[in-house]
Order: C-alpha cells, then sequence, then structure tokens
C-alpha cells in the first residue's frame, strides 16, 4: 500500500550513476546501502508486497494491485495531526488492508511521518517503507524511523521511534522541487555539517545551493553522505539516549516558533541553529557563530527573527528533550562538534528571553 504525496516530482531519471539506492534499515537503523541504478523498480516491488494503496498530493496512475489511499495537498500545519491519521485508518479498513499489507509513503517529511505512524499503529504494525521526494526528507526525515504527529502548537508529541523496511533514494525526484524547497532541505544538510563533520561543512563553504543543482553527482555524494551519516548515528542510539540527541541541534527553539509562526521545517531549524550558536558562546566557549550565520544565509535560509519570547519558552518547555526541571540542549563546541548540555528551565527563560533580535 502506498501513501504517495508529491508525484509531481517524479520524472525520469537523469542517467547518472548514482541515480538511486535502497537504504535497508532494520530494527537498529541502517545496515546497507545498495544501489538501485539498473533495476530500481524492480527491486523496490520485491520489498512491496500485497496490496499497494496510496496517500498523495496529486493523482498519478497506480499500478496492479496498488490502491490510492488518498490525496492530500502539501503542509505540515494543516495535515500532519491526528484527523489525518484517522481517516488514513478509516480508509484502510474500508480497503481491508491486513498485517501482511505494506504501506509506503512517499513525499516530503510530512508524508514519511505520517506513513511510518500509522504503520505503526495500525492492527498494530505493518510492515512500510518510504520514497522520499523532498530534499528535506531524502537527507533527513526518511531516516532513522521517527514517526509521528503534531499535537496544536507541540510538534511531533505523538508518535513513535520505529524503523521501515526500506527507503528508495532517487536524485532524479529533485528536478521539479521548487527552489524554496531546496532551501528548506539544506537546512538539515548544515546542520549535520554543523554537529559531526566539519569537512562537510568546508565543502558547503566552498559551494552554494545553484552548483548542487546543476550538479547531479555532486548533490547525490551530499545526499548519501547526509544520509550515512544520520543512519550510523541512529544505529548507534536508536531510541535518543545520547549521541542521536544531537541531531536535534536547532530543533528545540526551531519547533517552539515553527507552527506558532507557520514557518517551513527547515527555516524554523536555520534560525533555530542561529540562536543555538549563541547560547554556546556562553555555555561551550563556541567562538565561529559568524561563520555558521554566513553559510545559512549562504543558501537562503533565515537566521535571525523577531519573536515572542515568553510564547516560544512556554511551547519550547514542553519539548520531548526535557527532564523535569531541565533541557537537554544540543550546542557546539565547534563547527563539526556538537555537544549537549543540561540547561535548568529558570537559566534558559533568562537566556531566550535575552536572545539578539
Amino acid at each position: 500500500m502506498f501513501i504517495e504525496a508529491g508525484a509531481e516530482s517524479v520524472n525520469e531519471g537523469d542517467g547518472t550513476d548514482v541515480q538511486a539506492c535502497l537504504v535497508h534499515m532494520g530494527r537498529t537503523g541502517a545496515v546497507g546501502l545498495q544501489s538501485l541504478c539498473d533495476h530500481p523498480q524492480k527491486d523496490a516491488q520485491h520489498h512491496a508486497q500485497h496490496r499497494s494503496v496510496a496517500l498523495h498530493e496529486v493523482p498519478q496512475p497506480l499500478g496492479h494491485g496498488e490502491h490510492p489511499l488518498a490525496h492530500r495537498q502539501a503542509g505540515e500545519k494543516a495535515y500532519k495531526i491526528q484527523s489525518t491519521v484517522d481517516d488514513i485508518i478509516d480508509q484502510l479498513i474500508e480497503l481491508e488492508a491486513d498485517r501482511k499489507t505494506t504501506l509506503v509513503g512517499i513525499g516530503g517529511g510530512v508524508i514519511t511521518d505520517i506513513a511510518g505512524y500509522v504503520a505503526a499503529v495500525y492492527m498494530r504494525g505493518l510492515k512500510f517503507g518510504f520514497i522520499p521526494t523532498s530534499l528535506l526528507a531524502l537527507v533527513d526525515a526518511s531516516v532513522g524511523g521517527k514517526n509521528g504527529i503534531d499535537v496544536g502548537l507541540y510538534k511531533n508529541m505523538v508518535g513513535v521511534i520505529r524503523q521501515p523496511s526500506f527507503i528508495l533514494h532517487d536524485i532524479s525526484l529533485l528536478k521539479s522541487l521548487p527552489h524554496k524547497e531546496w532551501v528548506n532541505g539544506f537546512a538539515e544538510i548544515i546542520k549535520h555539517a554543523c554537529i559531526k563533520d566539519a569537512a562537510m561543512f568546508r565543502e558547503l563553504e566552498a559551494n552554494n545551493l545553484a552548483v548542487y543543482q546543476k550538479k547531479p553527482k555532486l548533490i547525490a555524494v551530499l545526499l548519501q553522505r547526509n544520509a550515512q551519516l544520520k543512519a550510523k548515528v541512529v544505529q548507534e542510539d536508536e531510541f535518543e539516549k545520547s549521541v542521536r540527541r544531537l541531531l536535534n541541534f536547532g530543533h528545540t527553539l526551531g519547533h517552539a516558533i515553527e507552527n506558532e509562526y507557520a514557518l517551513m521545517h527547515g527555516h524554523a531549524v536555520a534560525i533555530g541553529m542561529t540562536y543555538a550558536c549563541h547560547i554556546s558562546e556562553q555555555l561551550s566557549g563556541f567562538k565561529q557563530t559568524n561563520r555558521v550565520v554566513e553559510v545559512l544565509e549562504q543558501y537562503g535560509l533565515p537566521t535571525y527573527m523577531a519573536f515572542d519570547r515568553e510564547k516560544a519558552f512556554n511551547l519550547l518547555k514542553m519539548d520531548k528533550k526535557r527532564e523535569k526541571k531541565e533541557m537537554n540542549y544540543v550546542l557546539l563546541e565547534k563547527v563539526g562538534k556538537g555537544v549537549v548540555k543540561s540547561i535548568p528551565l529558570v537559566q534558559l527563560e533568562k537566556i531566550i528571553q535575552a536572545l539578539p533580535k
């Protein structure tokens, strides 16, 4: 079954050697990376069993045995909520989906989050996989097994950690991606470089968005590097008890302002990273804030923003990284080295109130 989005982004391949790959996900993360350049459709079909159902933004013809589940417009604020899940489950029941059904999410991060969550709760668990079609989903949202929904203004408040059976990455899907979605996705790429890959950060400094858009092999290598970076972290710490927390760099404050101000996820994370750098100056001796800000702006991402500090803190203090009266906040010691600091909420509130505007 397919939960699908972004069908308008599906184009024919460009003939590059690294056009598509399949990331096999086990219980503890990615356990292999396989080229699908020769027979991507055949290999993908090998992993999809029985009927197929699709949730997608734009209708497209489906193959034999595949069934459309729903049609959705893009946008997290409107659709990454429980009522969407209920609607999908109602249609699964109507189609008599059973435990041998495989659910496949085709689209961006909203679709992969919803698909994985529905697969986890319907009949207490279906097999599922992803075909991410946005840059952000390719490098981040589809990898790692975090699936869930928002509750009001609270981001990802309900969900599960459960690994997909497969992920199909095909860079030809980026051909018709709107410019704003390229920008949106690079926030997560810059995040990965900031916390764990100084060499990647230097590469990003030396290039720009236009360069990656014009060079399929270059962007393919960058995408694979990011997917493997995250997968390695997930293998080490699937349930976010230690090193996986670093992947939340920019997300604590970013999530607090994202739904409140209807921001794109990458934009919210970029703003969150900017302010995390300033907090890092105070608490971990970080001295490269300007360097991070320059790279974010180089890729068209926002950095500073006027926002209601009190409202943001009230949302932030319900973040999943809070433990009693302290927040596990991801900071930087230097570019390429993230750290997690436990900050008392009383102190953190004062810090946020004093952040530059």
